[in-house]
């Protein structure tokens, strides 16, 4: 597919939602497939790690508080085979088939965690992700930023990732917002402690403008 290549480049339009954790992209998201719905566009709405048979297993190992100690370039590997997989099987079929395809988490997620997060070098881990998703980037990623101490303070039963503590957080948040910087025309960034309708509606506008409307 070359060096880099976009959802229109594929034939329909790849929308990503990044944040930290507790920023509401599962709320956006759902907002957004209603909105999706009732205009009767084509979509699907995936998630990253976890949404194909083999991302099912890595979402077990690398989430579960009960998994056994996993060393950074291990995670980083792990999550980037979930990539792989999930392009293959359920992304690019569906921007080939014309759809707009919204993921929850992509390739900054694993650049921020398991980059920035883990104190690997975030660049080699970029280059990693790059290639396992055959450099596939978003029309649009929406960044939904928020204090850290804010987001993973709401979640009652955390995950691995999200038990990490306040410094791990402080560096993915930073690290994400250094994304969206560098390439300032791919990115929306959403203040999360905005309204949800406020949100939402930004996030549409941008979403119709990709589709011409």
């Amino acid at each position: 597919m070359g060096d880099t290549v976009t959802g229109r480049d594929l034939g329909g339009v790849f929308v990503v939602l990044e944040g930290g954790d507790g920023a509401g992209k599962t709320t956006q998201s759902r907002l957004l497939d209603q909105w999706l719905t009732a205009e009767e566009i084509p979509h699907i709405m995936t998630y990253e790690p976890g949404d194909s048979w083999l991302g099912q297993r890595i979402r077990q190992l690398v989430l579960s508080p009960d998994s056994g100690p996993i060393c950074s370039r291990a995670e980083a590997l792990l999550y980037n085979a979930d990539k792989a997989q999930h392009l293959d099987e359920v992304v690019i079929p569906a921007l080939r088939e014309g759809k707009v395809v919204v993921c929850d988490r992509y390739v900054d997620s694993t650049i921020a965690y398991q980059g920035a997060g883990r104190a690997l070098d975030p660049d080699e881990v970029g280059q990693l992700a790059r290639w396992a998703t055959a450099g596939l980037v978003p029309d649009v990623t929406v960044l939904l930023d928020v204090d850290p101490c804010e987001g993973t303070g709401k979640i009652a039963a955390k995950d691995r990732l999200e038990a990490a503590g306040d410094e791990f957080h402080l560096r993915v948040r930073q690290h994400f917002l250094d994304l969206a910087a560098a390439h300032p025309q791919r990115y929306l960034v959403l203040n999360a402690r905005n309204t949800r309708t406020q949100i939402s509606e930004a996030i549409r506008h941008r979403v119709a403008g990709l589709l011409g409307r």
